[in-house]
């Protein structure tokens, strides 16, 4: 029997924490995982680990996972060849687009794809070439209002500003609850350490969230907020800050400050009160108390992004930073500088350059909000979408009207998934093609180092052998590639691995050759706890994007939404508004088929206040039916203090009861999806991003 010990970043989530895997082998047979630890050693991790990290070898040995490529055939699945999978693929989309044009396909690309290195770097290697403007991803779902605010801001979409965590004496957090997400659009393991230290140096952590969260628990301060009224608090705190003179200069190139005052003049606290439900006075004391901090950050996060004011949120964000003096300032808000920096290699992107053909919807990096999918499939007509591609993707738990999406799914011409499961979506899939396991992948993580706290970076080779007849999941794109070039005449450029893109990046970037580090492939497999760059720093202004080399603090898409944001109404004393909610154990619709993560009591119910439940009759643990103007579903009901009144709250990522899916669902309790409720028409309508947050409901005995 031989041990092994292997270090490698776990993948689940945006933490990225360092991990120790102990595998063991057995008279020649296959290692098999026998402890995941965390890694003490780890240079940014230093140690942590969530249930998550564990989970690991429970998705490895998952008996429902797909080995092999599968072809639907009636109501059955049939094992198919890789070179047979990939011819008909290459027939089925080039006919398609033969008959009905190039943006006949569509592409919907997962949260799982930004895990995973190799669907970074060569998922366009086939995507691309089939020049379709129906192009959709989970960035709609969740953060489109960060990377376009970014983007209208500081000329890059990615050019965001992390909360500089570890030196900052004051942390307002608002629609986050890093505790349960380890941190997202900022990648930062053991985060309740982190937020408890600037607690230990006399700083404070206050949270703005409709649920007295994991997170406002152990806050200083938490203020309830009406969902969807963010906004309007961020307004009250820039206006106070204008008024009482508590802004700095700031030492970035800017451009319309004065405009920004003048254009929300008219949303000062006492006006923006009864729209989020904060009091004016406590408004004007957040700002005050913000400004007064020796250093100060203002983080926004999921909750902000997926509501109907969403851009105008992360707008207001980062000009309270700005005008604080607290952008691009040590204990602020900083950029990141990773080794494989995609700022510096990437324009700055597009947007509303072309519009989705029925509602109209602006794209963003060449991407349309995802809202749209289903309706661009119904919607007869020249341009009706008759393929999907899906790439580690769940939308029909994860998107706006899940059952609209389906009935849209089961129109269709043909449809391939990229996938390791048949699930509520893939079920409808034509051809599976699972690629090999995580662990048996290498791994980098291109985007979570743009996110993390400090800079850092870490490359880990695969843990566990390749399987026989089994295919990376770049090798996949590269044979769908290969096979539809050859059945189209279409030019193919030739490719590299990932690990060989990777060491381009690293060798070009600022820590390569040259740099004191001289940071290469070489050298991260020398250190396979990673490796620590330092501390964020200023370094903003030389990296902006703009055409003019300014931040731009007044885009005219921005003014143009404060007509919509003024028309803005305080919903009515007995309306309830559904919100999502986090778990720790848990990540979107792709972790609820592993024991280790679902075991214990079920965390699927219904949250609602207990004055709420009184008042329309209703008990704790009851089953109780939920309605919105887009369908109900049944469920059952916890009372708690934690929630706001007037406020319920569904988590997102459950309801996996749909016929003909083939996972085990280890709770056995597979629960209800809250994007059976969540409305397609609910959108931010300056991004096209869903507005699942602040959804109007009723809820009444089942």
């Amino acid at each position: 029997m031989t041990k092994t010990l292997h270090h490698r970043a776990c993948h689940l989530c945006e933490a990225i924490c360092g991990l120790t895997i102990e595998t063991t082998t057995e008279d020649g047979a296959a290692p098999r995982i026998t402890s995941i630890k965390g890694d003490a050693l780890d240079t940014f991790s230093r140690g942590h680990i969530c249930p998550k990290a564990v989970a690991l070898q429970d998705i490895q040995n998952d008996p429902d996972r797909l080995r092999q490529p599968m072809r639907r055939v009636g109501n059955q699945w049939q094992a198919i060849g890789w070179p047979e999978a990939f011819a008909l693929v290459a027939e089925r989309l080039a006919a398609i687009q033969a008959r009905h044009g190039a943006n006949a396909v569509a592409v919907y690309q997962g949260n799982p794809s930004v895990h995973n290195y190799g669907l970074m770097t060569h998922s366009n290697y086939f995507l691309g070439l089939l020049k379709t403007r129906n192009r959709f991803s989970a960035t709609s779902v969740d953060q489109l209002p960060h990377h376009l605010s970014s983007y209208l801001m500081y000329g890059h979409g990615f050019l965001l500003p992390i909360p500089d965590i570890d030196h900052t004496d004051f942390m307002l957090i608002l629609g986050a609850n890093p505790l349960a997400s380890n941190g997202s659009i900022m990648t930062v393991p053991d985060v309740e350490k982190r937020l408890k230290a600037i607690q230990a140096r006399g700083g404070k952590v206050v949270v703005v969230d409709p649920r007295r969260s994991e997170t406002a628990a152990m806050a200083n301060q938490h203020l309830f907020v009406r969902p969807g009224g963010d906004a309007a608090l961020l307004f009250g705190v820039l206006n106070t800050l204008f008024e009482e003179g508590l802004t700095r200069d700031s030492h970035l190139p800017v451009d319309g400050l004065p405009e920004v005052r003048a254009a929300i003049s008219r949303f000062g606290p006492e006006a923006m009160s009864p729209l989020c439900a904060v009091p004016a006075a406590q408004i004007r004391q957040l700002a005050r108390d913000f400004a007064a901090a020796p250093s100060a950050v203002c983080y926004g996060r999921m909750g902000v992004s997926t509501q109907a004011f969403g851009t105008l949120c992360h707008w207001l964000v980062q000009l309270i930073n700005l005008v604080t003096g607290n952008l691009d300032r040590v204990g602020g808000a900083l950029c990141t500088e990773p080794a494989v920096d995609l700022v510096a290699s990437t324009s700055g992107g597009h947007f509303n350059q072309w519009q989705s053909r029925v509602s109209g919807l602006a794209e963003y990096g060449g991407e349309l909000p995802v809202s749209a999918l289903a309706e661009e499939m119904l919607t007869e007509g020249e341009g009706q979408v008759r393929a999907l591609i899906t790439v580690a993707g769940n939308p029909v738990l994860s998107t706006p009207n899940g059952r609209q999406l389906e009935q849209a799914l089961d129109g269709l011409e043909f449809m391939v998934s990229v996938d390791l499961y048949i699930n509520e979506t893939t079920r409808y899939a034509d051809l599976i093609l699972p690629s090999t396991s995580s662990l048996e992948n290498d791994h980098y993580d291109t985007t979570f180092n743009m996110f993390a706290v400090r800079n850092v970076s870490r490359f880990n080779r695969a843990i566990l052998p390749k399987p026989d007849g089994a295919l990376y999941d770049w090798e996949i794109f590269v044979g769908l590639a290969q096979a539809f070039a050859a059945h189209t005449g279409k030019e193919l450029k030739p490719t590299m691995a990932p690990a060989q893109m990777i060491d381009r990046g690293l060798r070009a970037g600022r820590y390569g050759d040259g740099a004191a580090q001289q940071l290469s492939l070489a050298t991260l497999l020398d250190h396979p706890h990673g490796v620590d760059l330092g501390a964020l720093k200023a370094n903003l202004a030389p990296r902006l994007k703009t055409a003019n080399q300014r931040i731009q603090a007044a885009p005219a898409q921005m003014l143009a939404d404060l007509q919509r944001f003024a028309a803005l109404q305080a919903p009515a004393a007995d309306e309830l508004l559904m919100i999502g909610r986090r778990h720790v154990r848990s990540n979107n619709s792709w972790m609820h088929n592993y024991h280790r993560l679902v075991k214990g009591k079920p965390r699927h119910q219904l949250l609602m206040n207990p004055d709420d439940l009184a008042h329309r009759g209703l008990s704790d643990g009851q089953r109780v039916r939920i309605s919105s103007r887009i369908g109900a579903i049944e469920v059952e009901v916890l009372a708690s203090a934690d929630m706001m009144p007037g406020v319920v709250s569904l988590p997102h990522g459950w309801g996996h009861a749909r016929p003909g899916v083939q996972m085990e669902i280890a709770s056995g309790q597979p629960g209800a999806s809250a994007n059976d409720l969540t409305d397609e028409r609910q959108l931010d309508h300056l991004s096209g991003n869903a507005a699942l947050n602040g959804v109007p409901v009723t809820v009444v005995a089942a």
